[in-house]
């Protein structure tokens, strides 16, 4: 199967962070090269890379970034600018909660050589990026291994939004389960929700799964009651981007109503998530919250007008999936079920 880098480091501490530039997804495939740290905030608020843990692996780089032309300096600079750069990054995005978790690691290990040379510093921040850069990859990998074995050969898998590669270092968390099933041997079918207002399972999902060969069909959100009704869909499979200590979900908006039609037609509903997902410091999903993104992406998508001048529109980007809906969570430590919070608890020990 083709690999595929959704972004990499260029060079040493004085490099740069190179990324796939998923907005022009699927008709050009272009990569872009951020050389400050504005490139980095940009592209994860305009979703040039998106996916909780490829926007937390960004954020880690973006550090660094930030602080290049301080590296030649006095620690009290350097630190005045990791503050200021950290701060900024944070407000790019407010509900994946791999970007606070990935600058909370990056700041840490700033800290804990305080007294070092400033370059050492540096040196130290890059490693860590590329720590967070690589533990994605393995945690991405073994959700895979855990989730394959929940799906049989020959099953139809409906999935939302886009959790593959191009949302994470390499393999993906939703679409890593169907990729270590084929791997395996087994035979998908992979009904793929076109994921309103940005569209990223039709211009993301259904491109990955076309590249790497496997079995999709793509059809519109609305549709998703009536493949499961004609019983062309047996398990439904999600990504996450913050998972509260009960359980509760958020994901890309729309996932909440899956699961609901997955309930009703007593369909298993799972969500593939790593560890780093997790918010243990919230207690339920009322907490996780909401961003809410600019109206033109309901009326105006892709440069054509679909809706009357003046019209209200509400446009939140993630909703909540209440954890008595979820089947079970696919981790990098195994597979949660049920989805409790003693449960979620004795796995994240």
């Amino acid at each position: 199967m083709k690999h595929l880098d959704t972004l990499h480091w260029v060079g040493g501490v004085d490099g740069h962070l190179c990324l796939i530039d998923q907005t022009r997804l699927p008709v050009e495939f272009v990569e872009i090269d951020c050389r400050n740290v504005e490139a980095v905030w940009e592209a994860i608020k305009t979703l040039r890379v998106r996916g909780a843990p490829a926007i937390g692996i960004a954020a880690a780089y973006g550090v660094l970034i930030g602080v290049q032309n301080v590296i030649v300096g006095d620690e009290t600079a350097f630190f005045d600018r990791l503050r200021k750069v950290i701060a900024y990054l944070a407000t790019s995005r407010p509900t994946a909660v791999n970007l606070f978790w990935a600058l909370k690691r990056m700041q840490a290990q700033a800290e804990s050589l305080r007294g070092r040379p400033t370059a050492e510093i540096a040196a130290a921040l890059l490693d860590e990026a590329r720590t967070i850069h690589e533990e994605d990859r393995l945690m991405c990998r073994a959700i895979g291994r855990h989730g394959a074995a929940l799906l049989r050969d020959g099953q139809g898998v409906l999935t939302h939004c886009n959790a593959g590669g191009l949302a994470t270092s390499d393999y993906g968390t939703a679409l890593a389960v169907f990729f270590a099933a084929a791997e395996s041997g087994k035979t998908l079918h992979v009904y793929v929700d076109e994921t309103r207002p940005l569209l990223q399972g039709a211009r993301l999902t259904a491109w990955e799964l076309h590249e790497r060969g496997i079995d999709a069909t793509l059809i519109c959100d609305s549709m998703a009651a009536q493949v499961m009704r004609e019983g062309r869909v047996e398990a439904v499979v999600t990504g996450a981007d913050r998972i509260a200590a009960n359980g509760d979900t958020a994901n890309k908006i729309g996932t909440y109503g899956l699961a609901v039609l997955a309930k009703a037609h007593n369909i298993p509903f799972y969500i593939a998530a790593p560890t780093s997902t997790f918010d243990l410091s919230i207690q339920s999903g009322a907490e996780i919250p909401i961003e809410q993104r600019d109206p033109k992406e309901i009326t105006h998508a892709f440069g054509r007008q679909t809706a009357p001048d003046g019209i209200a529109v509400y446009n939140p980007a993630f909703d909540v999936t209440p954890a008595n809906l979820i089947t079970a969570i696919i981790c990098d430590r195994g597979v949660i079920k049920p989805v409790t919070q003693e449960k979620i608890a004795e796995v994240l020990k």
